[in-house]
């Protein structure tokens, strides 16, 4: 009978992998996405929605919550979009910096 088991990986390709595998954050994806695009209101509230649902661990809540949420659409519909822009971005900022704490 023939052994049909792949060969296990050596320790360098594994290695190899874990470092060319890099996590990807879709949430600071959709915050760049939103800010890129803060002309654009419905597809922006689209993108607030989904962050509102991605769970943040380190804050034990939403990625983004619902008073910014709402914050960032009532400027955007009253054609403020650097004061949209300035709260998003320090939404992003704080949320990569609680990701960066131990």
């Amino acid at each position: 009978m023939v052994d049909e088991r792949p060969d296990p990986p050596s320790d360098d390709l594994v290695f190899r992998r874990g470092k060319l595998r890099k996590r990807d954050d879709e949430a600071i994806d959709l915050f760049r996405e939103a800010l890129a695009h803060l002309g654009d209101v419905p597809r922006v509230k689209r993108i607030l929605l989904e962050l509102g649902r991605f769970y943040n661990p380190v804050s034990n809540g939403p990625t983004l919550d619902p008073a910014a949420r709402r914050q960032v659409v009532e400027l955007l519909e009253a054609g403020r979009l650097e004061e949209a822009g300035r709260v998003l971005d320090d939404c992003l900022r704080r949320y990569v910096v609680a990701g960066k704490q131990p």
